[in-house]
């Protein structure tokens, strides 16, 4: 199974995911550690690109080929990137979850995005300037949305797993 993660910085996103991936025992894909990893060895300055994505992408399917259940974690910000992450569970024939974490207070996800301190080493997260600009495309399907404003992030663990095991029934 794919379970795929989208929200915005700050939104909780990648707590939920990997209390997901912990309790599954699956295979934790994150955007931020790749691209990370790309910077460190890249020009100082250069702007990363899709190069992240398409290695999760790659990664994911790889996985899913062994069987393993995969949780991604990235903004997932437009719909052909959502799109891509899909279309690999389904041209594998795994059944995949979509699950877009939001945080609808906006002082609580300011509060977030303002002092958290990035676990990736060298990763400087995005200000709240940045998040609150972002560009994030309307999903254009149903999904899974869990707000961490009114959902602890264990909460939102329990939803998600609660729908996984139901989509994993015969």
């Amino acid at each position: 199974m794919l379970i795929i993660f989208s929200g915005l910085p700050g939104s909780g996103k990648s707590t939920v995911a990997k209390i997901v991936a912990q309790r599954l025992g699956a295979v934790y894909l994150r955007v931020d550690t790749v691209e990370q990893a790309i910077r460190s060895v890249s020009e100082p300055g250069q702007k990363t690109g899709p190069e992240g994505y398409f290695a999760l992408y790659g990664l994911a399917s790889e996985n899913l080929k062994l069987v393993s259940t995969v949780v991604t974690d990235s903004v997932n910000d437009i719909n052909l990137v959502r799109d891509a992450f899909r279309n690999i569970a389904l041209l594998l024939k795994v059944p995949f979850l979509e699950v877009e974490i939001v945080c609808s207070d906006e002082k609580e996800h300011r509060f977030r995005v303002e002092n958290r301190v990035s676990d990736i080493p060298g990763l400087t997260p995005p200000d709240w300037e940045q998040v609150k600009n972002r560009e994030y495309e309307t999903w254009e399907r149903e999904h899974l949305i869990l707000d961490t404003a009114l959902l602890s992030a264990a909460g939102c663990a329990d939803k998600v797993l609660e729908i996984k095991n139901a989509l994993n029934r015969p």
